[in-house]
């Protein structure tokens, strides 16, 4: 997937060409810098559609800074979202175990596909936050006896709750504002 698109929709030259790519690079920088999280921004189309230059103050970093700025206010307005990674988790148990390993998933906010018989074992698949597998392992060694394995992968980023994105904004808030001081 793209990260961003950059389309000078201009019409005339109220910014000079020469100040375009220095639009662009403010651009990549806040993007890459991020706003709400401190993570990267993905998925976006910037239109370029109008500007305005002054005799003394316009520069190239004059211009990457309103580029940030505006992308900033614009990015806002737009109510982002902070995606998390989405893993396809594969569980092999004993079926002893498979109501505790289903109610573990459950637990992890796992969203559970199926299960199967698999050589007298059970495996069930589901798909987790990858936040929510960190100690997984250790949880399924002593919930099955040591005797569950499991295998995940990466299937796609999906938007985390609201109240996790709000702490995730007021942490990044609190140590953008630390860093400051």
């Amino acid at each position: 997937k793209e990260q961003y698109v950059f389309d000078n929709e201009m019409i005339g030259n109220a910014v000079p060409p020469e100040f375009i790519p220095a639009i662009e690079k403010g651009l990549r920088e806040q993007l890459e810098e991020g706003a709400i999280a401190g993570n990267p921004i993905q998925g976006v189309r910037f239109a370029l559609t109008d500007g305005q230059t002054h005799p003394v103050d316009s520069n190239e970093i004059a211009f990457r800074m309103a580029t940030r700025g505006a992308f900033r206010q614009g990015f806002m307005a737009a109510n982002p979202i902070v995606l998390e990674p989405i893993m396809t988790v594969e569980v092999e148990v004993p079926s002893e175990f498979q109501g505790t390993t289903v109610s573990n998933l459950s637990r992890r906010r796992g969203m559970i596909l199926g299960s199967d018989t698999r050589d007298q074992m059970i495996v069930i698949t589901a798909e987790v936050p990858l936040s929510e597998m960190f100690g997984y392992s250790s949880d399924l060694r002593s919930t099955t006896e040591g005797k569950g394995t499991f295998t995940m992968e990466f299937l796609r980023h999906a938007p985390v709750p609201k109240d996790a994105q709000n702490d995730i904004v007021k942490e990044y808030e609190k140590q953008r504002a630390e860093g400051n001081k």
